[in-house]
């Protein structure tokens, strides 16, 4: 089903979905933990957070890193580039594994407020970085990254000149 989804709704749009989905859901899980003693019925609210937490997570970032990985990488770096995101992946999922309970220990309700953050932080990364990769060969892939990278030197020049002339 994924894999039909991410062809007709596009990668990017279906990763930036999910994490703005998943942020919504933390900020959610934190309102419901924080006004659990005052109203009885924020325990749903958390629930439902959770679930959506979930779905969200399995439309955007649990499977789209991997179509876009692939994608971004040409066939002879591309299982280097596979093994560092796997590696990446599992070990941040060991390190939230071990450290959530100390974490929610210390923070108290207000314990998904970091996962909201990192949240912001991915959702904007991937909306100013991460290219729609849907349709695309690899060579069109690299070439967006080409001009972005021409577009950022020729800013970079032209605050030189800028400064060059003031002085």
């Amino acid at each position: 089903l994924q894999v039909f989804l991410v062809e007709k709704a596009g990668r990017r749009s279906l990763f930036l979905a999910g994490l703005m989905g998943m942020l919504i859901s933390a900020v959610a899980m934190t309102v419901g933990l924080v006004l659990l003693s005052q109203f009885a019925w924020m325990s749903y609210v958390s629930m439902v957070a959770i679930f959506l937490f979930v779905i969200f997570f399995e439309v955007g970032p649990g499977p789209i890193p991997w179509f876009i990985v692939a994608e971004l990488f040409s066939q002879g770096p591309r299982p280097t580039a596979i093994a560092v995101a796997g590696f990446c992946n599992w070990a941040c999922n060991f390190i939230v594994g071990m450290c959530f309970q100390y974490i929610a220990d210390l923070c108290g309700p207000y314990v998904f407020v970091i996962f909201a953050a990192l949240l912001l932080v991915f959702f904007l990364f991937a909306y100013f970085k991460v290219p729609e990769t849907k349709g695309k060969s690899f060579e069109e892939i690299a070439a967006v990254f080409r001009r972005k990278k021409l577009q950022a030197k020729a800013m970079i020049e032209l605050e030189n000149l800028r400064g060059s002339e003031e002085a």
